[in-house]
């Protein structure tokens, strides 16, 4: 799945431009691709993949001079309600301590954290 949020530029407004994305796939057991061989295995005891439909939420992004306007957080409720429409049964997100403002619009959408992953050397690089 990937979602597209586009606005008119302000000082061109027949000018409309991207301004947030969003990408997300299922997860399962057994996956092919070997990173999400590894993400499966990181998640196997604290997420209930047997029986489950499971998307992650790969990577999204809004364009610096965008955020703040709530254009990611649009995204990812629709995201939310297409995951739900289409029997997926969670989804996950993976990010890092360092993105607050990530962390702090996940939040805002109640999702919780499943597991955290300590970065031995710089905290702010820690999984979430």
């Amino acid at each position: 799945m990937i979602l597209l949020a586009t606005a008119a530029l302000p000082d061109d407004p027949g000018s409309i431009v991207p301004v947030a994305y969003k990408v997300a796939h299922e997860i399962k057991i057994p996956e092919a691709e070997p990173k999400l061989v590894d993400l499966v295995h990181r998640l196997r005891d604290f997420v209930q993949f047997e029986g489950r439909r499971v998307m992650y939420t790969w990577v999204g992004g809004t364009r610096r001079d965008w955020r703040g306007q709530g254009f990611f957080r649009a995204l990812t409720e629709q995201q939310e309600h297409w995951a739900i429409e289409q029997g997926f049964d969670e989804i996950v997100v993976k990010t890092k301590n360092r993105f607050y403002d990530m962390r702090g619009t996940l939040d805002h959408l109640r999702f919780e954290v499943v597991k955290y992953e300590r970065n031995a050397v710089d905290n702010a690089e820690s999984k979430v």
